[in-house]
């Protein structure tokens, strides 16, 4: 090798070093342009450099210095700061610098829990219009990235802050969105939604280690094992009802999709009314893949038309085919109606076959959504799929035993962890529906207060905010009182009540019995806010609707005083009939009740139960046909009482 070969060799090797050492200089990723601090506390920057080095952070002309550490962690504290902005934000070390604009001081909410937080504002209701007039500046978010780790991490995977927008807002979360929104109406403070959720989770991945251990295991360890012989029991289960399952598509031969053809027999397969989930169709627990065939009649003169079919939302993804051929299909996009434009050349006069694959991975599946969304247009003639389809299961997705968003401290350690030195002004949390199942839906009550207790701590602030969203109505309505897990899960809930400073939103009354995303997430974000500017905001707004407070005896009936009445208690019933009561006797057995408001108090009684032991009010999965009220519009909350 000659000299001069060595000497730029040398020269390339000093510039890699020197970028190397230039490059050490990180900012944690939480911090970001467009970010909003939290106001009226103290803040910590912090990030990563070279061993020994100076760091410097000016914002609003001040400097904050500090010294990188042996393991090259740095951090200064800003002081207590009033709302405002925007501002910049520059950090530097020796040798290299960030620069950090369009900074807001204001009020920051951690945003958490499962899909329904999850849920972006381009899937609520009047997405389109809600999107369209989203040009808030002062309302920022932040989301989480769906990592997870086995112990807890000190940084983020990724993330960035977003200024709302047209342009933005449709991936904001929508609850976060609408409240934020709702907060700005009446208090003129930036807000920043910090959005850590993850689709499907339950509330043990978001708690620490040391809060779910026992006997020194980690948690993790045995619930992977119970979860893999869950699913082993829910196969053996689902086999007794569709026959012998595997992962292998049986409808899809060596590419050819054998079960779209028109040709093919079909008699045999079974029926389910679409729209709707497999699950209240007879296929409970089940994740996998299952083929729709419809059978359509098309004129000639049909033929002569642009046509297109929509075959609703599909949880989660689709292939979909008219006479063997493949018309469309979306992959993971389980709340999209589908609607694809037909070749003419695919099809006939007479019969021709729709087939659809719906591929579901975890949750819900199948076709669901609005009736409207299943249709053939043909020209400007629109004509309804809805209703009966025929339906063959062809696949299990069988469970390894490890979900992220179902293992204990896993979501905790890499969405929570990095961002509890992160001020926040408080929380905003609506899950579980993962956890409400036989044995989970009464622990959740120990576990929920326990994680809230257990933020308040990381965080160090204080008994900060913690708003939740109780659980909407679901599934099929019961014809008799009935037990439900969900309820039970509703009642956990409110038993965090009892902790300072936790407001809870109440929406029985706007799910949807065959969608577990109820689309209204304006009022559920609305109804949060009144809890905020009751707890937070300094304002005395009513914030909720009645709850139970006590009872008395009079004879047969029994009379309930309720709390949270605002102007007055009301029915939504042209006829003043209150529903969603029940009573049973000393036969245990509950039947629907009457009940009348009365000098704002709720009498209920049953001509045949003479002495009532126990009284359910919305007690049940979908009790859909609630109507007690405060006059300023807020529901009742679910509740019971065993021993009258």
């Amino acid at each position: 090798m000659n000299k001069s070969i060595i000497r730029l060799s040398n020269i390339i090797i000093l510039s890699l070093l020197c970028n190397c050492a230039i490059a050490q200089l990180k900012v944690a990723k939480i911090y970001s342009d467009n970010m909003v601090i939290q106001r009226d506390q103290y803040v910590k920057i912090w990030g990563w450099a070279d061993s020994g080095d100076k760091v410097t952070v000016n914002f609003m002309n001040n400097n904050y210095v500090a010294m990188s550490n042996s393991d090259g962690e740095w951090h200064v504290m800003l002081p207590k700061m009033k709302a405002g902005g925007p501002h910049n934000m520059i950090i530097s070390s020796e040798n290299k610098t960030k620069n950090l604009n369009n900074i807001l001081i204001g009020d920051v909410w951690l945003c958490s829990g499962q899909s329904n937080m999850e849920w972006p504002l381009a899937y609520a209701m009047n997405a389109e219009e809600e999107i369209s007039n989203a040009t808030d500046s002062n309302i920022r978010h932040f989301k989480v990235p769906l990592t997870y780790a086995g112990e807890p991490q000190s940084e983020l995977a990724g993330g960035s802050w977003l200024s709302c927008s047209p342009d933005t807002a449709g991936t904001f979360t929508a609850v976060g969105y609408f409240f934020a929104r709702a907060i700005r109406e009446h208090h003129d403070v930036p807000i920043g939604l910090l959005n850590s959720s993850w689709g499907g989770s339950r509330i043990e991945p978001w708690m620490r280690k040391e809060l779910l251990s026992k006997n020194g295991e980690h948690p993790a360890e045995a619930m992977v094992a119970a979860a893999k012989k869950r699913s082993d029991e829910n196969k053996i289960r689902l086999e007794k009802i569709v026959g012998p399952l595997t992962g292998e598509d049986k409808g899809m031969v060596d590419g050819i999709p054998v079960w779209a053809a028109s040709n093919f027999d079909d008699t045999d397969w079974q029926t389910h009314k679409l729209p709707g989930l497999w699950e209240s169709q007879g296929l409970r627990g089940f994740d996998g893949m299952v083929w729709y065939r419809k059978s359509i009649t098309l004129s000639k003169q049909d033929l002569l038309s642009e046509i297109k079919i929509g075959v609703g939302r599909i949880d989660d993804s689709d292939i979909t085919f008219i006479n063997g051929n493949k018309v469309g299909g979306l992959t993971q996009q389980y709340n999209t109606p589908r609607v694809y434009d037909v070749n003419q050349q695919f099809l006939k006069e007479g019969e021709n076959i729709i087939t659809v694959r719906a591929d579901d991975t975890g949750g819900g599946g199948g076709i669901h959504g609005e009736a409207a969304e299943l249709f053939i247009q043909i020209g400007n003639d629109k004509r309804s799929l809805a209703g009966e389809w025929k339906h063959r299961v062809s696949a299990i997705h069988e469970s390894t035993g490890f979900s992220p968003n179902q293992t204990p401290t896993y979501l905790y350690n890499k969405m929570i962890h990095p961002i509890i030195d992160f001020p926040i002004k408080g929380a905003l949390w609506y899950q579980g529906e993962s956890n409400a199942n036989e044995a989970g839906a009464y622990i959740y009550r120990d576990l929920f207060k326990t994680m809230i207790s257990d933020w308040r701590k990381l965080w160090g602030v204080g008994d900060f905010p913690f708003l939740y969203v109780q659980l909407a109505n679901f599934m099929a309505a019961d014809d008799e009182p009935a037990e439900s897990n969900w309820a039970v899960l509703r009642e956990s809930q409110s038993a965090a009540l009892d902790l300072k400073n936790v407001g809870e939103a109440v929406i029985i009354d706007i799910g949807e019995a065959e969608d577990i995303h109820p689309t209204n997430k304006q009022d559920v974000g609305l109804r949060l806010s009144l809890a905020a500017r009751k707890i937070v905001y300094g304002e005395n707004p009513v914030y909720s609707g009645p709850t139970y407070k006590s009872h008395t005896r009079d004879g047969k009936k029994i009379v309930l005083t309720m709390d949270h009445v605002g102007s007055g208690l009301q029915v939504k019933d042209r006829y003043g009939y209150l529903k969603g009561f029940a009573l049973s006797g000393p036969d245990g057995k509950y039947r629907w009740a009457q009940a009348i408001v009365h000098n704002n108090k709720i009498q209920v009684w049953h001509p045949e139960i003479d002495n009532p032991i126990g009284l359910r009010y919305g007690w049940g999965n979908n009790p859909h046909d609630v109507n007690l009220y405060n006059q300023e519009g807020l529901p009742a909350s679910p509740f019971r009482i065993e021993k009258l």
